[in-house]
């Protein structure tokens, strides 16, 4: 079958995003759920094991505590980051002089790479000397132990999270850009005020990029954590404090060569993450009649 110029064109924008999604997502997932299935470290040939990995998953007290770290940094970063990137969008909309400026510096620490990012904030939250507790103490406030303390150190990884926020950012306020302007003409006209034109116009219009950004960062979450836990608290403080999901898969497969085992980890998350996924859509399912005008 021969296929029009259109429909040429179409395959040709397609094709170089196909070959990738199969090269790095298709076929790495493949062999991560096959690799699940075996024990093998690189010295020795692998070995079938079947569920024998899941089964000692479930049963490894350091995977539980990891798993509950990473739902507790879900539970918490997913809605502070969604919170931040929208009130800086509606913030940041109006053209005003140095808007632009405004709005490189909400994107820039997105740019940061993983590993500058995390050393940087290994020194803003060195209890001793840090500028944060620096801060805090002339304010008169509490000074945590963020390096020390397993409470701190968690809400350390969740604060140094809630300022990568430029890509959900820069959605929120196209999107918002993109909104019909007649619509808040003619609420300025009704002298609506301004809470009531938030919740009644502007969340609506913008809640289905909303939840698509909801979504995205749940998954992006469970791997936003790893750098910061490798490098400023190492999974600590004892006993595996901010050991999450990730950071446990990154020692059992890099450290202790279980390679098998690393892969039913990651298989493990995959599942825990559409799970996660699957229930928010059908909470927000449930709930799609509150956000008609």
């Amino acid at each position: 079958m021969r296929l029009g110029p259109d429909l040429r064109g179409l395959v040709g924008l397609l094709l170089p995003y196909a070959v990738g999604l199969v090269a790095l997502i298709v076929l790495p997932a493949i062999v991560t759920f096959g690799l699940a299935l075996f024990e093998w470290d690189l010295l020795r040939p692998a070995r079938f094991v079947g569920p024998a990995n899941f089964q000692e998953l479930l049963g490894d007290e350091v995977f539980r505590i990891s798993l509950r770290n990473s739902l507790t940094f879900i539970a918490v970063a997913v809605p502070l980051r969604l919170l931040g990137a929208l009130i800086l969008a509606l913030l940041l909309h109006p053209r005003f002089r140095g808007a632009g400026a405004y709005r490189t510096a909400v994107y820039l620490p997105t740019f940061v790479p993983d590993v500058a990012y995390a050393l940087l904030w290994l020194w803003i939250l060195n209890p001793l000397y840090g500028p944060l507790n620096l801060i805090l103490g002339a304010a008169g406030l509490p000074t945590p132990s963020w390096l020390t303390d397993p409470d701190a150190a968690r809400w350390g990884i969740v604060l140094m999270s809630t300022f990568t926020i430029g890509e959900g950012f820069l959605v929120a306020l196209a999107v918002r850009a993109g909104l019909p302007s007649q619509l808040y003409e003619l609420a300025e006209l009704e002298g609506a005020r301004p809470l009531h034109v938030l919740r009644r116009v502007t969340l609506p219009l913008m809640a289905p990029t909303l939840l698509l950004l909801l979504f995205r960062d749940t998954v992006y979450s469970f791997q936003v954590n790893f750098v910061p836990a490798l490098l400023v608290t190492d999974g600590g403080p004892p006993p595996y404090a901010t050991t999450y999901l990730p950071l446990f898969v990154y020692r059992e497969g890099f450290e202790y060569l279980r390679y098998g085992y690393a892969a039913a980890a990651t298989v493990m998350m995959f599942v825990v993450t559409g799970l996660i996924v699957y229930l928010q859509w059908r909470v927000i399912h449930r709930w799609r009649r509150q956000f008609a005008i």
